[in-house]
């Protein structure tokens, strides 16, 4: 649980809020449950997008992949 803690606050701290908040609610919302539950393949399906375009959503948003 610590680990899961750690990971949510890194990718909170390197998300670009604003590139965020500027998307359409359902992609928010999928960011948002990423960073939260760090679960790319649910936050895709939530966006609506397959894995590789929320993947690149992802980059641009700047939301790491942690492990």
């Amino acid at each position: 649980e610590r680990e899961d803690r750690e990971a949510r606050e890194i990718r909170r701290r390197s998300a670009d809020w604003d590139f965020i908040e500027k998307q359409p609610p359902r992609v928010r919302a999928a960011l948002e449950y990423f960073i939260e539950q760090g679960d790319r393949y649910v936050a895709a399906r939530i966006a609506g997008m397959s894995l590789d375009e929320f993947d690149e959503l992802r980059r641009k948003a700047k939301i790491p992949v942690v492990v």
